[in-house]
């Protein structure tokens, strides 16, 4: 009884305290059309304290999407675009001789903001990816000799385009798995497009003023962090996690030789944030398992090895994550 009074506090904090959600996707819809997923996945990597890697065809909002919510959050925002002959340096900063003082001084570089968009990640070498690791990883950038954190909230927002292979590279695994999600972006639906088509032709781009501050960001993590998860949903999550790496215990025998590797420690941990924060969202105190299911594909699409089985049979990592979660016996 004592545990329903809490969780019956909890979701009266909540609805209490999520208010300025609805306020940030009404300004988000004032200028996106559509795109609800991206939307909310934004929202889910900003209160779980998460990076997100977009996947979609050039033009779908990749860049006002980020842009507009950090004008909405009252916040700085910075774009790199990544070119193959872009260097560390332009991302992180650098150190460089004043004259006038006879020392080097330092020079910080765009990741210094609470918002980043390192636009077409893949575009660049792998040396200039991995400048972004201790940043997104520690909150921290090392320049010479010195340690700098990074303002807060931090949120790296990395977009690669699918389509192209000429002149991009491959993101190493271990870059991949320090984005809390993968969120592959579709087109518009007819009704979207006419919609699009028609606020362009208008000419007149909508303006959006703050609605919360960064402090109100993280005050909003605090309280994600107090909704409740059972231990039959952590259990969920551990079991769904656990079939990517041995399907065949669930049943599941005929993905055994499609996959290299499963979803590591880091997916059970970013699968529990990503379903509280979906729980924030919805205005709820407690985590039920359509919250897992709801971040499942986002969280584990990019963290599951397909092998060549699976490549010449043209299974994706997204079909063996829809079969895991089908199978795998909801609480």
């Amino acid at each position: 009884m004592a545990e329903a009074i809490d969780i019956q506090e909890l979701n009266i904090l909540i609805r209490q305290q999520s208010g300025f959600i609805s306020d940030l996707t009404s300004g988000m819809d004032k200028v996106i059309v559509g795109q609800k997923h991206l939307v909310d996945s934004l929202l889910i990597s900003l209160l779980s304290d998460g990076h997100i890697l977009l996947e979609g065809v050039p033009g779908l909002a990749k860049t006002l999407a980020i842009n507009t919510l950090s004008k909405l959050i009252s916040s700085k925002f910075s774009r790199i675009q990544f070119t193959p002959d872009l260097l560390p340096a332009d991302v992180i900063g650098t150190m460089i001789y004043s004259q006038k003082d006879e020392k080097f001084q330092v020079k910080q570089g765009p990741v210094f903001a609470n918002f980043v968009l390192a636009d077409e990640i893949n575009r660049a070498p792998a040396k200039v990816q991995s400048a972004l690791l201790e940043a997104m990883q520690e909150h921290q950038v090392t320049i010479g000799e010195s340690t700098f954190k990074l303002p807060e909230p931090f949120l790296v927002m990395a977009t690669q385009n699918p389509i192209e292979q000429e002149g991009t590279y491959q993101l190493p695994e271990a870059q991949v798995d320090r984005f809390m999600l993968k969120v592959v972006i579709d087109y518009p639906t007819l009704e979207e497009e006419k919609l699009i088509i028609r606020e362009n032709l208008a000419g007149k781009m909508p303006e959006v003023s703050p609605v919360c501050s960064a402090d109100e960001i993280m005050k909003a993590r605090d309280i994600v962090r107090k909704v409740y998860i059972d231990e039959k949903i952590e259990q969920y999550i551990a079991d769904i996690v656990f079939a990517t790496r041995y399907p065949e215990r669930y049943g599941l025998g005929d993905l055994k030789d499609m996959i290299t590797f499963g979803g590591s420690p880091r997916a059970s941990i970013n699968l529990a944030k990503a379903a509280r924060a979906y729980a924030f969202i919805k205005h709820r105190g407690y985590v039920v398992p359509e919250d897992v299911r709801a971040v499942a594909h986002d969280v584990l699409r990019h963290r599951i090895g397909l092998s060549y089985e699976a490549e010449a049979s043209n299974i994706t990592s997204e079909e063996i994550v829809s079969k895991i979660i089908n199978k795998v016996e909801v609480p």
